[in-house]
């Protein structure tokens, strides 16, 4: 069992989300650094899509009721498990009535704290992940407060060595990104003096931002027509424009259908990117391809497969 100290700004249960229920008009949800979270479980030798607890800028003190294997990935808060340091894209064994303190994110956004066996709340529709805003999972479907406790679910197999990621395999957190995108569906409402704004300019991050989406502001996209149709559906990602021009790019709590134009789609690959953004970063937007896209995503899968394998192995020299 875990025990929430101080729970930081907000903190949340988090997997990799609900699929399959769009068409009800419930969202994804899940994690929003999804890359974070898999590689934070697969360090405790847990599966890719266990649920964890999704820190944001202030990740709080957190207090292991007894011994455990945890890891921490993502932003970098300075953990410290009873005053020493731990690693960022680390795992680490707690002792019982050991606690880990954070610091604000130096960089980037949220981290990712996972323990062996993961956080074991109910299942609803297949998933453990919080969405604030119907009260759906997670601890009550909310963000978790002071005194919370969280159960921890049982192990399986052989538990991984405490490991940390090697420094070249770390991925960039935080500060200024390119996303690629995938034209459309609606860039046909858009003039080509607008397409060309969209990938050619820097976009800041605004303070209007959270898991639904986030708030861009720079040079306005040029439209044809009124930013308005008929309401259709909206995935993680996506990039719709209203009316003033600047860009609003859905995230893993986007709801399930939109009433404005879309002019692309972020690929899924780069969706940590955006979440790992704070205010005043400078995004960017690269087309690219359907095929690039795919190719993109069994890359990423193949890095977690080969990286699953080689913590595997630490359990099997012991």
């Amino acid at each position: 069992m875990i025990t929430v100290v101080k729970a930081g700004l907000l903190a949340s249960v988090q997997d990799l989300g609900r699929p399959g229920f769009r068409d009800s008009g419930m969202p994804l949800a899940g994690a929003m650094d999804r890359y974070a979270l898999a590689i934070a479980n697969l360090l405790v030798g847990n599966e890719p899509g266990a649920a964890a607890v999704e820190l944001t800028m202030l990740g709080g003190t957190w207090r292991f009721e007894a011994d455990a294997l945890a890891a921490v990935t993502g932003a970098d808060m300075a953990g410290t498990l009873d005053g020493a340091p731990v690693g960022p894209w680390s795992s680490f064994r707690a002792r019982a009535g050991s606690q880990l303190t954070f610091k604000p994110a130096a960089r980037g956004v949220r981290a990712y704290l996972a323990v062996r066996g993961g956080i074991d709340v109910p299942l609803v529709l297949g998933s453990r992940s919080t969405y604030t805003r119907a009260g759906v999972g997670g601890l009550d479907g909310r963000a978790l407060v002071t005194g919370d406790r969280l159960q921890v679910g049982p192990a399986q197999g052989r538990a991984p060595k405490p490991w940390a990621l090697p420094a070249g395999a770390v991925p960039p957190c935080g500060g200024g990104a390119t996303l690629r995108v995938l034209l459309g569906p609606q860039d046909d409402r858009f003039t080509a003096e607008g397409i060309a704004t969209f990938l050619s300019s820097g976009y800041r991050v605004t303070p209007q931002n959270d898991r639904m989406g986030y708030r861009l502001e720079g040079p306005p996209v040029a439209m044809r027509d009124a930013p308005d149709i008929i309401t259709d559906p909206l995935v993680p990602g996506a990039v719709q424009v209203p009316g003033n021009g600047q860009p609003i790019v859905m995230g893993a709590d986007a709801h399930t259908t939109g009433g404005y134009v879309k002019i692309a789609t972020v690929i899924g690959p780069d969706l940590r990117l955006l979440a790992q953004a704070r205010p005043g970063d400078l995004l960017r937007f690269a087309r690219t391809t359907q095929a690039a896209a795919v190719k993109a995503v069994r890359a990423e899968r193949a890095g977690l497969a080969a990286l699953a394998r080689r913590i595997a192995n630490t359990a099997r020299r012991r």
